[in-house]
């Protein structure tokens, strides 16, 4: 579906949004795709996933990255009352996380969320209705949030069914937010 080093389409898209100097929270990380790119661009970034391997083969980011392992299904949430200026989740769903998972995100900061939807069963994998999100699920997810962006539906290269979100978290009596859309005209 990609190559270990390309980001997400969809998080390259509303990257925008994190606050410049922003740490990244990347949730499953897995071989750090989204975390070698927000790195590359400044940020400091922590990367979770519940394989040491995986973990392990962070190091090379060096110190402006913090690697976490953790079953984050068994066990406790790793990062209870930290926020982020921006969190990062894609092709990962464990929805007792999803409160978590949006309550990490600091004041003026971004959830940018893509996961495989219900449908997907009809193309591929994941096929099992634990791991594809109901028909607005994600958008209920992000209650406290502001939706700067929203999909849901089907992609067709590779054939696949998404939900995809980009949210910020207002700061309390600021000055209204000026999310704008995709800086490319998209």
């Amino acid at each position: 579906m990609h190559s270990l080093g390309t980001p997400s389409d969809w998080i390259v898209r509303w990257a925008h949004l994190v606050p410049p100097g922003g740490t990244v929270l990347d949730v499953a990380c897995g071989t750090g795709r989204h975390l070698g790119w927000f790195h590359a661009r400044g940020h400091r970034v922590v990367g979770v996933d519940r394989s040491a391997e995986a973990i392990e083969a962070l190091g090379a980011l060096g110190e402006r990255a913090e690697r976490v392992c953790a079953d984050i299904e068994q066990g406790p949430w790793p990062f209870a009352g930290r926020r982020f200026g921006a969190v990062v989740v894609t092709h990962y769903l464990w929805r007792p996380l999803l409160p978590a998972i949006a309550d990490a995100v600091a004041p003026g900061g971004v959830l940018l969320y893509e996961t495989f939807a219900q449908g997907n069963e009809t193309v591929g994998r994941p096929a099992r209705p634990d791991f594809l999100l109901a028909h607005g699920e994600l958008l209920r997810a992000c209650e406290g949030l502001r939706v700067v962006a929203y999909e849901d539906g089907f992609l067709p290269a590779p054939e696949r069914f998404v939900q995809r979100v980009a949210a910020v978290r207002e700061v309390p009596g600021g000055t209204p937010p000026r999310h704008g859309l995709d800086p490319r005209g998209a």
